[in-house]
């Protein structure tokens, strides 16, 4: 079995097809991965979903033209209740799963129920924060992601996705905005056709210039540099301070009554935070009136 070039692991590149308004990506995810599923244990279900859903928002991130995040929620009345998956402009990833009772093998239907997919982007700067939500469609991630980005953004688009125990890879063809004529149709047919040739192990295991010319060798291609990816998780002690400031001096002096110490750990990394009574002074001494 082949293997992904250390180059190209926890990575994405993006190509385009010189004749064609035609845009694509490949991703490959390893450590980032590994570091995800090393916080929680989840069943077998559940990590082909999550990784298929870090994979996914790799490829969308890249979109970004500010600084800002991504986030992408599943939400159902399934066993799998919550998915989130958020990736920032830097090209750091985190996300989270939380499901009940025995997980078996089915469809995205069948493991998420009735629901809603929400797609956020928060810019970190200047902007409005944007989120669009709609149903749940498809049998599996990736249709039920083509179904937003074709009917709520007005985006043709098609995503491939998979995911095992040690990595996370996907593949996402774009058409460009702009009108498109008889002959860019046609184009944009074929490429969908010679893509969806692509058998998922191929995604996991070939390097991307050898997959790109197995899918695409009699079309005009160009390809740029990898772009890193990582697993990062954007708490801090300083945001848990912050959300605790908010909660007001009242409330957190009566949490202390209760409890000698506030424990908080994010979901996200398993990172603990404590603060005592000593910390809520800390924390509410710049609200004393001088």
């Amino acid at each position: 079995m082949r293997q992904i070039p250390p180059s190209e692991r926890d990575s994405l590149q993006r190509f385009i097809f010189e004749n064609a308004p035609i845009r694509g990506e490949l991703v490959h995810l390893d450590s980032s991965w590994q570091r995800i599923l090393s916080h929680h244990d989840y069943p077998l279900p559940v990590r082909r979903l999550l990784g298929e859903m870090m994979a996914a928002s790799a490829l969308l991130v890249s979109t970004l033209k500010f600084e800002g995040t991504l986030t992408i929620q599943f939400q159902g009345s399934g066993p799998v209740s919550l998915m989130v998956m958020e990736a920032s402009n830097e090209r750091a990833l985190r996300g989270i799963a939380k499901w009940q009772g025995e997980i078996v093998e089915g469809s995205l239907k069948e493991l998420l129920g009735n629901g809603t997919l929400a797609i956020t982007i928060d810019p970190a700067k200047q902007g409005e924060r944007y989120q669009g939500v709609v149903e749940i469609k498809g049998d599996t991630l990736a249709e039920s992601l083509e179904h937003y980005l074709t009917h709520s953004e007005q985006l043709d688009t098609h995503i491939w996705l998979t995911a095992d125990d040690q990595q996370a890879s996907g593949m996402l063809l774009q058409r460009m905005p702009g009108e498109m004529s008889d002959e860019n149709q046609q184009d944009w047919e074929r490429a969908v056709a010679l893509a969806s040739t692509l058998r998922m192990q191929e995604l996991l295991t070939l390097p991307v210039r050898e997959l790109l010319h197995r899918l695409f060798h009699e079309e005009a291609l160009r390809l740029f540099d990898a772009e890193p990816l990582c697993f990062r998780c954007s708490c801090s002690r300083e945001r848990v301070a912050g959300m605790l400031k908010s909660l007001g001096t009242d409330q957190v002096h009566s949490l202390l009554e209760e409890e000698a110490r506030i424990e908080v750990d994010c979901e996200f990394c398993n990172q603990k935070y404590s603060f005592d009574k000593v910390d809520a002074e800390e924390l509410f001494a710049t609200e004393v009136n001088v």
